[in-house]
């Protein structure tokens, strides 16, 4: 299905409303019936029709056709948050006593879900280096249920091979997850490659314009049914119909903000790769990237983030440098119009501060839709103070 259809047509059925350009916002709460006979219907099949907003909206329901399809799913569910969307895919794959593998260093809620949450019902997490998978094999136990994966990282962007997962955890009979929020439904498509739930946060690229918070889940009708039908009506963790149309408008722009932004990422590491104050730049669609192939093979693209390391002997440093930026934001996520950085040391108490670790010199950088000269030139300025 093109790209252009989907964005800017499909699902819209603008007949049905007055041939408006843009879809309506159905900002009810709850949806009337003529008969006992057509309520009983909604209450025996939520899934199948417009009962109350915290399940089905007509709004959400044009946003779900479009990412289903950009992702190749047969279905989709969206989310109040990709928190959400992480939750209620792990949830309703595990059970008291269920194992689960993931990737090092995932999303920090999902780290959370894994290490907090999850082990109050007895369900344990292992963490692999999931750049081998050899490591995937040795992890499985008998009680394995879930594979979680993340790839692209989004510090490290460390990958993992999509496809050979898959393949192992099908004959494993494993469910596999992904977040795919780096790379969007746009530059990568891993039910493609056979893993079987992927999700992202749409506060990102598909929204675009810093203004919502929400999160995607595809993967076969089946599987969106039953999530539905327990996880996200139970807890309640549907987005708003005002929020859906927020997420439609930032489609209507996702491939251009991308290209724009993938052009300017490219000008921008080429900057940092000759500066002599950065010790290192870690981006996918770098060709000294360790997985730089495998990026090739599974991703059509790589956007706006990557990580350099800084050459500082002190925190203070560091913080500095960050703080003597004048356009680029100091902020969490990316995604959205601006540009943000972040530095890893801002994760812990000052005194904990190694230069030997390389870790510690990282910030990670989103490339916004500004002009790059205009990025170059801020952090340039702020290079200065080195």
């Amino acid at each position: 299905m093109d790209i252009s259809y989907i964005i800017n047509e499909l699902a819209e059925d603008r007949q049905q409303y007055f041939n408006a350009v843009s879809p309506p916002i159905m900002q009810s709460s709850n949806f009337a019936f003529d008969t006992v006979d057509d309520l009983r219907t909604a209450f025996e099949d939520e899934y199948g029709g417009y009962l109350y907003s915290r399940g089905l909206n007509p709004t959400v329901d044009i946003l779900r056709k479009k990412l289903a399809a950009l992702d190749n799913a047969e279905d989709c569910l969206v989310f109040n948050s990709g928190a959400s969307a992480i939750f209620a895919a792990v949830l309703a794959n595990v059970k008291s006593g269920d194992h689960i593998v993931s990737v090092e260093h995932p999303y920090t809620w999902a780290h959370k879900m894994f290490n907090v949450i999850l082990p109050r019902f007895g369900i344990t997490t292992t963490y692999i280096d999931g750049r081998d998978i050899e490591n995937f094999e040795r992890a499985i136990l008998p009680n394995t249920r879930v594979i979680y994966l993340e790839s692209p990282n989004s510090w490290s962007y460390a990958l993992q091979d999509l496809a050979a997962v898959a393949e192992l955890a099908r004959a494993e009979n494993i469910v596999t997850i992904i977040d795919n929020s780096y790379c969007t439904p746009i530059y990568q498509r891993p039910i493609d490659f056979g893993i079987d739930l992927v999700l992202q946060s749409a506060t990102k690229y598909i929204g675009g314009h810093s203004d919502t918070v929400a999160g995607v889940l595809t993967g076969t009708k089946k599987m969106m049914e039953r999530i539905f039908n327990s996880e996200y009506l139970t807890i309640g963790s549907g987005i708003s119909p005002f929020n859906a149309w927020l997420l439609i408008r930032g489609l209507r722009t996702l491939p251009m903000r991308l290209q724009h932004i993938t052009k300017s990422t490219r000008e921008v590491v080429t900057y940092l790769k000759q500066h002599p104050k950065v010790e290192e730049v870690i981006f996918p669609f770098d060709t000294d990237f360790p997985q730089y192939e495998l990026a090739k093979k599974q991703m059509q693209g790589a956007c706006g983030l990557l990580t350099f390391v800084i050459k500082a002997n002190t925190v203070a440093e560091i913080e500095q440098f960050c703080e003597k930026l004048k356009h680029i934001l100091m902020a969490v996520s990316w995604g959205g119009h601006e540009s943000l950085i972040i530095p890893k040391c801002a994760g812990f108490k000052p005194g904990h501060f190694d230069p030997e670790k390389k870790e510690h010199r990282m910030l990670r950088l989103y490339v916004g839709l500004e002009d790059p000269a205009y990025l170059v030139a801020d952090l340039e300025q702020a290079f200065a103070i080195l």
